[in-house]
């Protein structure tokens, strides 16, 4: 068992926290919103710190899920004190879904003070996390530092695979979200074909969702969709968050992303009409029934 300290105590970070408490590890958490801390602190029986700081101390390992570059820049790189407190022989595994580049400059950091960094973002959505279900990709300098990693993680894994050096567990996610991105449209198109055929829905599932048609979207969302049911899942405006950071990372690599490119701009127009909050298959509402 070890002594985590957990930042990030939002939809995704506080069922991941959870588990790791249930596990039996101690586990300190922080939140910029100290409400959510401090009612994680009260159903899992952890502790919550006033500070990242505070929440490091004592720590074998640190666990971030927080929004975006600017919030772990601003939380490990502005400052090296956290990573300081880490001290030697400690590990920081990062779930937030930022770029490859910030990830390789917090390798670097760590690296300065003898701390391994992991970065380690998941797939699975807040079901997942709750489930305790994800699947996670990780970007480590030696499979020795992913595998005390993968150990850590177990509790709320259902996969974890190390997949290259530091920024490769980034570019991993951003792989993955170039792939949803392209279902959803087909999904959303081929449902709204459906419809204008005045086909039975329930019976076109049955039929296409154990052949070669069949995707997790497609058994997870196709009747949401149908019924046009959006307000949960995985946010419009975290997708595009994370396909500008695909994108960007494409101008680096040369990498041509026509169809995630296209969808990008589709899901602007779901954020006009009202939807940065709802979830991904909302991208079906810009299609008229």
């Amino acid at each position: 068992m070890s002594n985590i300290a957990f930042i990030g105590t939002g939809v995704m970070g506080a069922p991941m926290a959870g588990h790791l408490a249930t596990a039996g590890h101690t586990v300190t958490v922080y939140n910029r919103s100290p409400a959510k801390a401090g009612a994680w602190a009260k159903q899992y029986g952890g502790r919550a710190a006033p500070s990242p700081l505070e929440a490091v101390q004592g720590a074998d390992v640190l666990i971030t899920c927080v929004g975006n570059d600017a919030d772990l820049d601003a939380l490990l790189l502005h400052s090296d004190e956290v990573i300081h407190a880490l001290g030697s022989g400690g590990m920081i595994i990062d779930h937030t879904t930022v770029s490859a580049r910030i990830s390789r400059s917090l390798a670097d950091a760590a690296g300065q003070f003898d701390v391994e960094f992991i970065d380690a973002p998941v797939s699975g959505g807040q079901a997942g996390a709750e489930k305790g279900a994800l699947s996670i990709m990780c970007g480590a300098r030696s499979a020795a530092a992913f595998a005390r990693a993968a150990e850590i993680v177990k509790p709320y894994a259902a996969r974890t695979v190390h997949v290259g050096g530091p920024g490769a567990g980034q570019q991993t996610k951003m792989v993955n979200q170039i792939a949803i991105a392209g279902v959803l449209q087909g999904l959303s198109e081929a449902l709204r074909f459906a419809q204008a055929s005045e086909l039975d829905l329930g019976q076109v599932f049955e039929a296409i969702s154990g052949g070669a048609a069949q995707s997790w979207q497609m058994v997870n969302r196709w009747q949401s969709m149908s019924e046009d049911r959006f307000d949960f899942g995985f946010a419009v405006d975290w997708m595009r968050k994370d396909l500008g950071l695909a994108l960007d990372e494409a101008k680096q690599n040369g990498a041509l992303l026509p169809v995630a490119a296209l969808v990008d701009q589709f899901y602007a127009e779901v954020q006009k009409m009202g939807g940065s909050r709802q979830d991904t298959s909302s991208l079906v509402r810009r299609l008229p029934k």
